[in-house]
């Protein structure tokens, strides 16, 4: 699929991941919407200062939004940490989990750092009464977005499509409130986001290696599997 035929999705992709080299040449393709982080991306991807990779992450991408999690626990902090990374670029977004460790919803500092006018992406979220609930703290006139993990929803064998149709529904009345498509699980995901109406929808890594397959020849690809195979059994040296 080319690079024009991803642009006239309606959804965005957003690059998931903490990987700094591959931000960056991410950067450089235009169907790259955004980008979001989280503390175990950056820990699989050996970051170990947290506002050293910002810093370096920001210098270069300073046109897309970019998420960037608070890692405390306690909603006194999570403010605290949330203007700080605010701080950091117009373009951040502050990625607040939708609870604490304890099951608390965290309200208080969604409608505090909104009221600062800071842009928030509320996390790890998962039913729609979470995302009512959201909904009724964010500002209508400061862009925030909520991220539904949906790929999660799917792992126990729920289908996501109904609850984010409504989850869009949902965050309607809010014009500046997006909806994310998280933790997608196959390629064909990026197609139910965008029939769902969402308007992002994070894609990670291996997913992104998967975008040259969109609209492949069926036939083409059939036989290249065959061709894979009978290379692997001949290699392995296989006989009956």
């Amino acid at each position: 699929m080319h690079e024009k035929s991803l642009l006239d999705l309606k959804v965005k992709i957003f690059a998931d991941g903490a990987d700094k080299a591959s931000m960056l040449d991410l950067h450089r393709r235009s169907y790259i919407r955004g980008f979001t982080t989280n503390p175990t991306l950056m820990r699989k991807a050996g970051v170990v200062d947290y506002r050293e990779f910002a810093r370096e992450v920001l210098a270069v991408i300073t046109d897309r939004p970019i998420s960037f999690e608070v890692f405390t626990d306690t909603a006194e902090e999570m403010i605290q940490q949330g203007r700080e990374i605010a701080s950091w670029g117009e373009n951040v977004y502050v990625k607040i989990p939708v609870t604490n460790t304890h099951g608390v919803f965290m309200g208080e500092v969604i409608r505090t750092l909104a009221a600062d006018r800071v842009k928030l992406n509320v996390t790890a979220v998962m039913t729609l009464e979470q995302t009512r609930e959201i909904a009724a703290c964010l500002s209508h006139d400061v862009p925030s977005i909520v991220s539904i993990f949906a790929g999660r929803i799917a792992d126990t064998g729920r289908d996501p499509l109904p609850i984010m149709r409504e989850a869009v529904e949902i965050l309607r009345p809010l014009p500046h409130a997006e909806l994310i498509w998280a933790s997608p699980r196959e390629l064909l995901n990026i197609f139910h986001a965008e029939q769902a109406g969402c308007h992002i929808i994070t894609v990670t890594d291996d997913i992104m290696k998967k975008l040259p397959l969109i609209g492949k020849d069926l036939d083409l690809f059939s036989l290249e599997t065959v061709r894979m195979f009978h290379g692997d059994a001949e290699a392995a040296g296989f006989s009956l």
